[in-house]
């Protein structure tokens, strides 16, 4: 028996790569802040403009081409802004109404969020679409039905709530279907075992809602909060319609005093509105931390 004898196979070694392994290309930041970057500066070139002007002499503010560095920033005019209207006054008056407006929608909102969300009720579905359907409705077409309202409140409630009082600013804006709407969405993330639990124990349903569900719902009471009060602070039409004598005026009507029929005093009237923005900057500042996790989380259910 022969044996055929196979030619011997020759093994091929893969030549071995000593070259050291390539790195990849990090950046410190994300790609996406080489479009951002760009954009924010675009944002930001009114607040810059607004704050440039405020510290310009009122030949600079009129002179073109415009000047973008004050030759000497005239600080004074902060102080001669606040003393040209009663700033004070209308500082005041801003602050009260959004305090009343904070408080009440924080309130009414948390209990009627709630109840959409947890409590079966004959007619809820029904009831909260009517609710949001409100929100497509433009301010523009209800202004008038508010108004003749508002009238009324003063002629047969209590005078403190009809025209030409900053209760007219707070009668309308006590609850807003908004914040109906975001708590409610907010409170359907959170877990209702929780709540049964509590309720096994015996507590009641408002016990439940003011010891669990609102101490968990702080970022989203935080956001409706910050909202709710640069909307306040910042209302302009609503005021404009109401408001008549300067001692019921808040902070963007008394803007107005810097405007003339004929002349505009630009450098005092940007200073002014420098000091109307810093407390919204400040409370922006102190709640951004919670917008992202409350929106996230309010989008989960319902």
């Amino acid at each position: 028996m022969t044996t055929t004898q196979l030619p011997p196979v020759e093994e091929t070694v893969a030549p071995v790569d000593s070259s050291p392994p390539r790195r990849r290309l990090r950046m410190p930041f994300s790609p996406w802040h080489l479009v951002l970057i760009p954009l924010t500066f675009l944002l930001i070139i009114p607040l810059l403009w607004m704050l440039v002007t405020s510290l310009e002499t009122e030949g600079e503010a009129n002179r073109f081409p415009p000047v973008l560095i004050p030759e000497s920033p005239r600080f004074a005019n902060y102080s001669d802004a606040w003393a040209a209207a009663p700033f004070g006054h209308f500082f005041v008056n801003s602050a009260v109404v959004t305090l009343v407006v904070l408080v009440s929608n924080l309130a009414v909102c948390s209990l009627a969020g709630y109840a959409f969300a947890r409590v079966r009720f004959l007619g809820r579905g029904a009831l909260f679409v009517t609710l949001m359907a409100t929100l497509m409705v433009p301010f523009q077409v209800t202004m008038i039905p508010v108004f003749l309202i508002v009238k009324w409140f003063g002629d047969n409630v209590w005078e403190g709530l009809g025209i030409d009082h900053i209760g007219a600013l707070m009668l309308p804006n006590l609850a807003t279907a908004f914040g109906i709407f975001f708590l409610r969405q907010f409170f359907l993330t959170v877990p209702v075992e929780l709540e049964e639990a509590a309720r096994v124990d015996g507590t009641s349903r408002i016990g439940v809602l003011f010891k669990i569900v609102l101490p968990l719902s702080l970022p989203a009471l935080s956001t409706l909060a910050a909202l709710t009060v640069l909307t306040s602070w910042n209302d302009f039409l609503w005021p404009l319609i109401v408001i008549t004598s300067q001692e019921q005026m808040t902070v963007p009507l008394g803007l107005s005093y810097f405007q003339g029929a004929h002349r505009v005093n630009w450098p005092l009237l940007m200073a002014a509105n420098v000091m109307s923005l810093l407390p919204m900057l400040l409370v922006f500042i102190g709640a951004q931390r919670y917008f992202v996790q409350s929106v996230a989380n309010t989008g989960l259910k319902g």
